[in-house]
């Protein structure tokens, strides 16, 4: 999205003042009390306007797609007309706003232009598998293919036979809930890439090792991955309607 087509769709941001941000001032003139349902619906559209300044935009669609359920909940528990037809106006501005980005992502995508690239510093914490597949793995997807050079040496684990013996169990387990998992094992794959069969693709320039390993099995990121620190690395993700099997 060029600069000047992101101005013609910028108008939810207008209101934005200097010292208060504009989700806020939306609650205030609409006469809502910070209550739990208005301040979680605050918290989470301040963070799509950032999210959305930032040219963020899938981000920012989860985020004011969210922040719109959550609005309509407050909608549905105000009694007064007058904050009620406020609150309607806004919750439509938001809605305009997601629509347009929705359909410039879904353009990107039909054009194969879609790329956007996360960068993972040194120690950093809060980029787990799930942080950063969550959003791609739509109901509709049923397959997803790995490719890693580096998922069973010894630096990821306890040796090869070992890791050989670990994915053997994970497949058995998979498989008692209706998951299939095929291995295939090659001596000369370089390239590190994953693919979700309803068009995206996420290249880690570390593969799926790019966690640092846990001091000790008591430490916070020894289960809870989004604690644990991890290695600088950049993560490329695109979307091709056309995506084929590894």
């Amino acid at each position: 999205m060029s600069r000047d087509h992101y101005a013609e769709v910028k108008q939810i941001h207008l209101w934005q003042g200097l010292s208060r941000s504009p989700v806020s001032r939306i609650m205030a003139k609409s006469g809502l009390g910070l209550d739990a349902g208005s301040s979680a619906a605050v918290t989470v559209l301040k963070r799509a306007v950032e999210l959305d300044s930032e040219f963020r935009y899938q981000s920012a669609l989860v985020c004011y797609q969210e922040g719109i359920d959550l609005l309509l909940q407050v909608l549905k528990g105000t009694k007064d007309d007058t904050k009620k037809d406020n609150l309607r106006k806004k919750i439509s501005g938001y809605m305009d706003r997601a629509e347009n980005i929705k359909k410039y992502l879904d353009q990107e995508k039909e054009d194969g232009k879609y790329h956007k690239q996360i960068k993972i510093d040194e120690n950093a914490i809060g980029f787990s598998y799930e942080s950063l597949f969550q959003e791609y793995l739509s109901d509709t997807v049923t397959e997803v293919w790995i490719e890693d050079p580096y998922i069973r040496y010894i630096h990821q684990g306890d040796g090869k036979e070992r890791q050989i013996s670990g994915l053997k169990e994970i497949k058995e387990s998979l498989r008692s809930h209706g998951v299939l998992l095929e291995l295939e094992y090659s001596s000369s794959i370089h390239d590190r890439e994953i693919r979700f069969n309803n068009g995206w693709i996420i290249k880690i320039g570390r593969g799926l090792d790019y966690f640092k390993k846990p001091q000790n099995r008591f430490s916070l990121g020894y289960c809870d991955f989004d604690l644990r620190p991890c290695h600088e690395t950049t993560v490329d993700i695109f979307h091709n309607k056309h995506t084929k099997k590894i």
